[in-house]
């Protein structure tokens, strides 16, 4: 299916879910004062745990995540909120909380990219996790400056940022920053953080007498604290949960929204796979203080929402992986794409319940990133400099590095050539696979030299006898020897040394297809994908 054919299912759902947003024009204001009002008077755009993640591998369509496609979201709805802001919490820079020394360049540049990019896309504010510090403390000051927006964590010591007020179009916005830093599984000298629910209490002071008109607070401590701030800080409009630290690239899922009295509590999915849009509503600009907003998204919709979206994404994998595989029925294929449909009209419907007849009142929801929302160009530009700039330096920096010497009578790696002198079905068969042309999509895109790239598109990568970033001759794409291991001996002597694996499990082929980089990845259906005659099938 195409990109503008899956564009075009999604226009409607999308649309449908865009107006119960808020996309719709004002309605007039009946002469009670108490109108339906449609517009939201302040957008957020809320992100738990990115961690370092600039876009998913790409190696699937229709996979969640993207910066370019979060800023897209951001730029395209600007005109549905009379003012918005961006807010974050728990790791924002890096994946982990330690950088290993040869990916320690590498890394450093991409947290640049994801602040500049957050830039672009005016971030207000955001609570470190102990991932911020992962490079050293000039780092992280050099990477705040860059994303123009403030470092708040009240709590710790020295303290980076405690609380402030953020204009929304006219509406004060306070944002107060709490996190745990030294309570992640990995120590952090000289960083000491103290009871959150405190120094939240100390923030709701100020924030009143500075005129804020809702408070929210960004919490890299975990869920649990998170709750127990709410228990003592009743005040509060929302917490979004962040973590303490994180290591890993495993995806998360969103637990579901709740509240603890009127407190909100918001949590997205790590990586940027969903965002968190919480509109506010402010009826007659308000009473002096803090407003008492209604909740008119009503939590129980919210969970059967999120039960939804969960089905909507199951299909949406399913869909992605039936498309390329032969062996499904068309109709099947277009079955599913109905059913989605229907999945997405029904979620959408829940959120056109009408508002409180009177009173401000917030909407909450939770939004996938997709590519169906397209492209925010100045931010796709700094990726492609970052890519650039990355595929350089590695080139440089890794250009010595050879792949080690095999132990004396263990085999090294001779590629496909070699193995086609007495295999010549197989190499036909492998010619139409995806696997012969798995290092061309990452020179296409300035990648082939990118360590979070290069090891899945070569083969022998980082073996003995194999390649490396930059030394790859006779081994580019996903070769024969991926699967049936290093070939030397046998190629030299083939009627005396068998071939290595002569029959690989599927298992062999999830040390690549693995989430993230793909969906949920079913390696012994996938396998057929790749054999013919003369390769695993009688011809």
């Amino acid at each position: 299916m195409s990109r503008l054919f899956l564009f075009l299912i999604l226009c409607l759902p999308i649309a449908a879910f865009c107006a119960c947003e808020g996309c719709r024009s004002p309605t007039p204001p009946k002469s009670d004062g108490t109108a339906i009002v449609d517009t939201p008077t302040a957008r957020l755009f809320l992100v738990s745990d990115l961690a370092g993640a600039l876009e998913p591998c790409g190696c699937v369509k229709d996979q969640l995540g993207g910066m370019d496609n979060f800023g897209a979201l951001v730029q395209n709805e600007k005109p549905v909120a009379k003012g918005t802001v961006i807010l974050t919490s728990g790791p924002l820079f890096f994946m982990d909380m330690d950088l290993p020394a040869d990916r320690r360049s590498q890394e450093i540049t991409k947290a640049e990219t994801i602040a500049g990019s957050l830039r672009t896309l005016n971030l207000a504010a955001f609570a470190p996790a102990r991932n911020e510090w992962a490079a050293d403390h000039e780092i992280l000051q050099k990477l705040r400056e860059e994303s123009g927006a403030a470092m708040l964590a009240a709590n710790v010591t020295p303290t980076p940022g405690t609380w402030i007020v953020k204009d929304i179009g006219g509406f004060k916005l306070g944002v107060i920053g709490v996190a745990a830093p030294d309570k992640a599984k990995v120590p952090l000298d000289g960083v000491t953080s103290q009871a959150p629910a405190d120094a939240v209490r100390a923030g709701v002071d100020a924030l009143k007498k500075d005129g804020a008109m809702a408070i929210v607070v960004l919490a890299a401590v975990g869920r649990g604290e998170a709750k127990r701030i709410a228990d003592v800080n009743p005040d509060l409009l929302a917490i979004l949960v962040g973590s303490s630290g994180k290591s890993g690239d495993g995806n998360t899922r969103a637990p579901g929204a709740e509240r603890v009295g009127d407190v909100l509590i918001v949590e997205t999915a790590n990586h940027l796979q969903t965002v968190g849009v919480l509109d506010l509503h402010v009826r007659d600009g308000g009473p002096p203080g803090l407003i008492k907003f209604a909740d008119a998204t009503g939590i129980e919709r919210t969970r059967k929402r999120e039960e939804l979206n969960e089905r909507i994404g199951e299909l949406r994998v399913r869909i992605a992986t039936w498309e390329t595989d032969n062996t499904i029925d068309k109709r099947d294929v277009d079955a599913r794409r109905a059913d989605l449909v229907k999945l997405e009209a029904e979620r959408d419907a829940l959120d056109k319940a009408p508002p409180p007849a009177a009173g401000s009142f917030f909407r909450y929801a939770m939004r996938d990133v997709r590519d169906y929302l397209g492209t925010h160009q100045a931010v796709r530009a700094q990726m492609t400099a970052y890519y650039k700039h990355v595929n350089e330096s590695n080139r440089a920096e890794f250009a010595d590095r050879r792949p080690v010497r095999p132990a004396t009578g263990e085999p090294g790696y001779v590629g496909v050539d070699a193995c086609t002198k007495c295999h010549e079905d197989s190499r036909q068969v492998w010619n139409e696979t995806s696997h012969a042309r798995a290092y061309a999509t990452l020179s296409s895109a300035y990648k082939e030299f990118n360590l979070d790239c290069v090891s899945c598109h070569v083969t022998g990568y980082d073996r003995p006898g194999g390649s490396t970033v930059t030394h790859v001759d006779g081994l580019k794409n996903v070769q024969c020897e991926a699967c049936h291991g290093p070939g030397q001996n046998h190629a030299q002597k083939p009627n005396a040394v068998k071939i290595p694996v002569a029959r690989p499990a599927s298992n062999v082929c999830v040390s690549c297809h693995r989430p993230p980089h793909v969906h949920a990845f079913n390696a012994q259906a996938r396998m057929n994908e790749i054999l013919g005659p003369g390769h695993g099938r009688p011809k």
